[in-house]
C-alpha cells in the first residue's frame, strides 16, 4: 500500500485534472493512501471531500505578478508552507502536482525528503510553480508541446477530463450529430435554433458578462437561443424568451454538446473539455497572468475550430455584428467531438507508476 499526495489547489483548472487521475489512480490502487493538498480558502475545500478524498492545508504562499510590498513576506510564508507539506508527505510514497501556489512548496518539500515527484503542466505556457519544479524531477508530463526548456522532454499525455465529459463523449462518438441534438433538447432549447453557450468560468467574468447583456435583445431577436452561465460570483439576471442565465452549469458535458457556438476564457480544462465535445468557439482569453490563455487555444485555431479575440475587442457590437459568421463557421466546422485526451489521466498514472517502480 502506498501513500500518493496530490498537489493542485486554488483553481478548477488544477484541481479537475488531478482529480481525474487521483480517480484513475484510486482504480487500479484501490488500496493505497490520495491526500491532496490545499489552502483553507480555495475552492478545493468544496471540490475535494464532495469527490471523496482527504485534504491536508498548507499555508497559502501568494506572490504578486508585480512588484509589491508583500513580496517582503513572501520568502518566511514559503519556509512555513514548506515545513507544512514535510509533515503532510512524512510518509509519502509519490507526489503528483499540477501547478499553482500550492504546488511550489510540495515541491521543495518532496525533494528534501528525497521523494519521486511527477509533475503535470496543462498549459501551453507554464507557471513559475512548475517551472521550479521541473528542475526538481525528471517525471514531467504536460497535456500539450511546451517550448519551455524546463519540459522539452517531457510526456506528451493530453490534458485528463472530468468523468462527465469522458463519458459524454463514449456516449456520443457513434453519431455525433444525434448526440448534440438530444443535448439541446435535454436543456430545454428548441432543436433547430443556434444555440450559444456564454461562460467566464466558475466565477463568471464581468467583461463578458456586460457585453452579452447589451447584445441581448438583438441575438434574442434574430432567434437565438442563449444559455448563459453568469459565474457564482455575479448577480443572476431575468430569464426571458430563449434567453436561460444560470450561475453555474451542472450539465457542463450537455452544454458543450448542445451549443453551436461557445463563448468562453481559454483556460487550459476549458479548451480541453471543448475540443472532446465543443463544436465552435470564440475565445476570448483572460488579459492577466502570463499570457497562458493565448496559447491554449492556438491548436484548436488552427484545426478550425476556434478563434481568439482580445478582451478589448469583445464588444456588443462585435458581438452583434459577428454572430452570423461565428454561426457559419461552426456549421463549416466537423461535426465530431476529439478523442485527444481520452486517455490522459492513464498515461499519467503510468508516468507514476514507474516513478514509483524507479524509487
Amino acid at each position: 500500500m502506498a501513500s500518493i499526495i496530490f498537489a493542485g489547489g486554488g483553481t478548477a483548472g488544477h484541481i479537475e485534472p488531478a482529480l481525474a487521475v487521483a480517480r484513475q489512480w484510486r482504480l487500479g490502487h484501490p488500496d493505497d493512501l490520495i491526500t491532496f493538498i490545499g489552502t483553507k480558502n480555495g475552492l478545493e475545500n468544496s471540490i475535494i471531500p464532495r469527490a471523496g478524498f482527504t485534504l491536508a492545508h498548507i499555508p497559502k504562499v501568494s506572490i504578486s505578478r508585480k512588484p509589491h510590498l508583500s513580496w517582503l513576506g513572501a520568502p518566511i510564508d514559503l519556509i512555513r508552507a514548506v515545513k507544512a507539506s514535510q509533515i503532510i508527505l512524512r510518509d509519502a510514497d509519490l507526489l503528483i502536482g499540477f501547478g499553482g501556489y500550492v504546488s511550489a512548496p510540495a515541491y521543495i518539500a518532496a525533494r528534501i525528503a528525497r521523494i519521486p515527484t511527477l509533475i503535470h503542466e496543462a498549459n501551453a505556457k507554464p507557471g513559475w510553480a512548475n517551472r521550479l519544479g521541473a528542475l526538481m524531477t525528471p517525471y514531467l508530463a504536460v497535456a500539450n508541446p511546451v517550448h519551455s526548456r524546463e519540459f522539452s522532454d517531457a510526456l506528451i499525455t493530453g490534458l485528463p477530463l472530468r468523468s462527465d465529459v469522458a463519458e459524454a463523449f463514449i456516449a456520443s462518438q457513434n453519431d455525433f450529430k444525434a448526440a448534440r441534438i438530444s443535448a439541446k433538447q435535454r436543456l430545454g432549447f428548441d432543436k433547430d435554433s443556434p444555440l450559444l453557450f456564454v461562460m467566464g468560468g466558475s466565477q463568471g467574468s464581468v467583461a463578458i458578462n456586460a457585453q452579452l447583456e447589451l447584445a441581448l435583445d438583438s441575438l434574442l431577436s434574430r432567434g437565438i437561443s442563449i444559455v448563459h452561465s453568469v459565474g457564482r460570483a455575479n448577480p443572476l439576471p431575468r430569464a426571458q424568451g430563449a434567453y436561460h442565465p444560470v450561475s453555474y452549469i451542472d450539465a457542463m458535458a450537455d452544454a458543450y454538446l448542445a451549443s453551436d457556438v461557445i463563448i468562453a476564457r481559454s483556460g487550459a480544462v476549458t479548451c480541453s473539455e471543448f475540443r472532446a465535445l465543443g463544436r465552435y468557439a470564440l475565445f476570448v482569453p483572460l488579459p492577466i497572468g502570463n499570457g497562458e490563455q493565448f496559447f491554449n487555444a492556438r491548436s484548436l485555431v488552427e484545426s478550425g475550430r476556434a478563434e481568439i479575440l482580445e478582451q478589448s475587442q469583445f464588444t456588443a457590437q462585435y458581438l452583434i455584428t459577428h454572430i452570423d459568421a461565428l454561426l457559419a463557421r461552426s456549421a463549416a466546422a466537423p461535426i465530431d467531438g476529439s478523442d485527444l485526451d481520452l486517455a490522459a489521466a492513464e498515461k499519467i498514472v503510468a508516468l507514476g507508476e514507474f516513478a514509483l517502480a524507479k524509487r
